[in-house]
């Protein structure tokens, strides 16, 4: 029964999971995928649980008080849910974010009442390739607004907050809506958060389901890789980090690598067969189901995270 929210923060989770039937069906393949639309939360994106967890465990701990500035490093899109998280609960915040990401998202943050912080990208860098060099910049100058500032630094990349928040709430989602059918789950690290709690989620319920990790061509350094292309266009994720915090005995079948043409066609594809409007790492992971349906996983049913909204690319390339 519908009911009544006390703020657009009651709005985060419960997003739907849907088939892509008709893109299977294009594509050819045996099985299914299963779609959680996470673009369809407040922020557009699954760093709104996140963002919300991380806030809520400070909370709970004592650990930011009432009315203190937070700050933390961002892509966007756990930034944006910092913004709506921190409007409604009385914080400041600032959001640190690569000058490579797309303008999209600072403007975003901006509206919903965040004050941004662009920092350069590394000489040679290029706009809309944010690589892991550019993300230790960002890093150094959110330390620095931290310190300079009292600021709480939600510190995504380890705050359990994260992680638990798919742990508690995007995995059992999964497995409920599907009736526990699923057969495996991929997905496109960043943090690494989303895979770890929905990994970790699935496997208590059924050891036998398959979790995969989808970095990008050239800079999958969870999966062992030498990194021979930092810069990519799959924004939000694949850093070229190898000792992830999240990822720390977290349950991992097999790792899989997608490159940026790949992601970009088939985030086409799904608004095209899906009408689905996603961003690049959603293709990352929608193409690395397709792979596995194409191979050892052929007739089987694949979730994977639809993780934020077309609309934050409209600047770059993925649209034109």
């Amino acid at each position: 029964m519908a009911e009544i929210l006390s703020s657009v923060v009651d709005a985060i989770g419960g997003t739907p999971l849907v088939r892509l039937d008709r893109l299977t069906a294009q594509a050819g393949v045996d099985g299914a995928i299963l779609a959680k639309l996470e673009y369809l939360n407040p922020g557009f994106s699954k760093k709104d649980r996140a963002a919300l967890g991380i806030i809520e465990e400070a909370e709970k701990s004592g650990a930011i008080k009432p009315g203190q500035t937070v700050v933390e490093l961002t892509s966007g899109n756990m930034g944006t849910g910092l913004a709506i998280v921190c409007a409604v609960r009385g914080y400041p915040f600032v959001a640190v974010m690569s000058k490579g990401n797309s303008e999209e998202r600072a403007r975003m943050m901006t509206a919903l009442g965040a004050e941004v912080i662009l920092v350069d990208q590394l000489p040679g860098s290029v706009p809309g390739q944010v690589s892991g060099g550019d993300l230790a910049l960002v890093e150094q100058a959110a330390r620095a607004v931290t310190a300079e500032r009292g600021a709480y630094r939600a510190d995504q990349f380890h705050r359990d907050g994260n992680w638990l928040a798919h742990y508690h709430g995007t995995g059992p989602e999964i497995w409920d809506a599907s009736h526990g059918a699923v057969d495996a789950f991929v997905d496109f690290i960043g943090s690494g958060g989303t895979y770890a709690g929905v990994a970790r989620a699935l496997k208590e319920r059924n050891p036998l389901i398959k979790c995969f990790i989808v970095e990008p061509e050239g800079a999958a350094a969870a999966a062992g890789e030498t990194i021979t292309q930092p810069e990519h266009p799959i924004q939000g994720g694949g850093y070229a980090m190898p000792d992830l915090a999240f990822l720390t005995d977290a349950p991992v079948d097999g790792y899989l690598q997608v490159s940026g043409d790949e992601a970009r066609e088939t985030t086409r594809l799904l608004a095209h067969a899906e009408g689905i409007f996603a961003g690049f790492s959603s293709g990352a992971n929608v193409a690395a189901a397709l792979r596995l349906l194409r191979g050892d996983q052929a007739g089987k049913m694949i979730a994977v995270v639809i993780c934020d909204s077309g609309l934050k690319y409209l600047s770059t390339d993925l649209w034109s």
